[in-house]
């Protein structure tokens, strides 16, 4: 049994840091399917430390736990607003027609934390 908990640490491991890496070199973006992985990972850094006693690192993973299922929830609650173009907001009795956000489709500058990928 002990090396099943072995394995189960090292697979959460493997999975959260394979997931950073593919952020951090822009090979994927920071979205639902990063976020279940550190979930995924998380807990099995959970699992593993508390069979160890690893005391801090179990206190570490479950506020990594608690981010990640923090940042997945807002996301799956929130709907892509670029996703069907510039939304255009028409004035009445003016003609006129106002595009609100990129109406090119180019990605716009990054924002303070996000991603420069």
């Amino acid at each position: 049994m002990e090396m099943l908990w072995e394995i189960v640490g090292w697979a959460g491991a493997a999975a959260m840091l394979s997931a950073f890496m593919a952020v951090s070199m822009c090979w994927i973006k920071a979205g639902k399917g990063f976020q279940t992985v550190n979930l995924f990972g998380s807990c099995a850094f959970i699992i593993n430390g508390t069979i160890h006693g690893a005391w801090p690192s179990v206190a570490t993973n479950v506020a990594w736990f608690l981010i990640s299922a923090i940042a997945f929830l807002r996301m799956r609650s929130k709907e892509p607003a670029a996703a069907n173009g510039p939304e255009v907001t028409e004035i009445p009795d003016a003609g006129i027609q106002i595009a609100i956000g990129n109406p090119h489709g180019a990605p716009s500058a990054p924002r303070l934390g996000s991603s420069v990928c």
